[in-house]
């Protein structure tokens, strides 16, 4: 971990797009952001999986010419299984 990744970790909760109490959360969204992660598969859907938080964090990272990377399930990323 790398001191630019806990200040974008820090920004995130600066600007109110990860709640204080979910550094955790924001310090992984942060890492895989700048490690230019395609993926970051997660469980936890309240503030990581979550379409609307998402949303802000990716405007917030556009502005620094960063990308956020899909973020979903493993379940979401493996798709519905087929009955045969």
């Amino acid at each position: 971990m790398t001191e630019e990744m806990i200040a974008l970790a820090e920004a995130l909760i600066a600007q109110h797009l990860i709640p204080t109490k979910a550094i955790e959360d924001a310090l992984h969204i942060a890492v895989a952001t700048l490690h230019h992660m395609d993926f970051l598969l997660t469980w936890n859907c309240r503030h990581i999986a979550n379409l609307v938080i998402q949303e802000g964090i990716a405007e917030y990272l556009e502005q620094w010419g960063l990308f956020l990377p899909i973020i979903c399930t493993p379940e979401e990323l493996l798709g519905g299984q087929e009955d045969e």
